[in-house]
């Protein structure tokens, strides 16, 4: 009763009250961002797979500029990402505008990240179990590691909320989630991984990976 009704109608209730109430707030942000991403605006837009699969555009702040070199190629995210931008990945604020994708049902508060679309081909049948569900603001594998475990660890994690969800786990998540933003754990520009799809052609070829570290690409 809670995964197929309960949950969605609360998570609605949760968000209408918070974007009334800071509102203003987001404002404030989308201002500040506006000016500082120098003309690339204060939004960002990405498509993600959401439950079953279906493609949705994803609402985040804009971190970084979209400078470029002599060439035309956008400069190291590195270079391009500014204070401002920082600050607001550090805090977690860049993920706020993704309330208004849980308001429209593309969303949960709670659930698996939803990852790139060019990453579907590649999931296992048992890794698909993640969009079964709505993908989340936050989830059981960011309060448990972030971007610093494997894929196949993030997925497991993805995979036991799906198979475990309850009113308990998600008061769990959201108070781990809290403590972690308040503590900046695993809150920071991530590492240079391996995307997914990468990942997993390197892995047909034979190549193992046994830590973070293996999964990172060397300039």
């Amino acid at each position: 009763m809670y995964k197929n009704f309960f949950k969605r109608a609360i998570d609605f209730m949760i968000v209408l009250l918070a974007l009334l109430i800071i509102w203003p707030f987001l404002l404030i942000i989308y201002i500040w961002l506006t000016i500082a991403n120098k003309g690339a605006g204060a939004l960002f837009y990405q498509e993600r797979p959401g439950k079953d699969g279906k493609i949705f555009k994803v609402i985040k702040f804009k971190s970084m500029t979209d400078e470029r070199d002599a060439e035309g190629n956008l400069l190291p995210d590195v270079q391009r990402l500014t204070k401002v931008g920082a600050f607001v990945r550090k805090t977690s604020i860049d993920e706020l505008p993704q309330l208004f994708n849980v308001l429209k049902g593309d969303m949960a508060l709670i659930g698996p990240r939803p990852l790139l679309v060019k990453y579907l081909p590649y999931y296992t049948e048992r890794e698909q179990l993640r969009h079964t569900v709505r993908p989340g603001i936050t989830g059981w594998a960011q309060v448990n590691g972030r971007n610093h475990v494997l894929w196949e660890e993030r997925f497991d994690l993805d995979v036991y909320y799906v198979e475990h969800m309850s009113l308990m786990l998600d008061i769990k998540i959201v108070l781990s989630t809290i403590k972690n933003i308040l503590n900046r754990k695993d809150i920071e520009v991530a590492p240079n991984l391996m995307d997914f799809d990468e990942y997993r052609i390197e892995q047909s070829k034979g190549h193992l990976f046994t830590s973070i570290e293996d999964a990172i690409i060397k300039d």
